[in-house]
């Protein structure tokens, strides 16, 4: 069985082929399933220093000694980061660190724990 996407405007995972229309039963949105295909291409792809593919929820660890702004000590390699979740930009990983704090990443200095 196929895999529907979920909802563009309300995310619901109840959507259901009506033609060659997508239709959600909770808020009746009604959009084309090729326009459906299109958004999953597009998804943000973001890799760690290995190559591996990371996604919003996986726990990293970090590679290199980090200097951060503003605090006088640096980020040791081998911390580890979870529950990321992946943003667009340079720095593409949004975290919270337990004595740091919320911080941006770069994947490059990350790999998948």
């Amino acid at each position: 069985m196929m895999e529907l996407p979920k909802c563009p405007k309300c995310g619901s995972e109840y959507t259901y082929e009506d033609g060659t229309m997508l239709v959600c039963p909770e808020c009746a949105h009604e959009w084309s399933a090729d326009a459906a295909a299109e958004t999953q291409e597009d998804q943000l792809v973001v890799k760690d220093a290995n190559g591996a593919i990371l996604s919003d929820g996986d726990t990293v660890t970090v590679i290199k000694d980090l200097k951060v702004k503003g605090s006088p000590t640096a980020l040791k390699v081998g911390t580890k980061v979870k529950n990321i979740r992946l943003v667009e930009g340079d720095h593409n990983i949004d975290c919270k660190i337990d004595g740091f704090g919320a911080m941006k990443l770069k994947s490059e200095f990350v790999k998948k724990a």
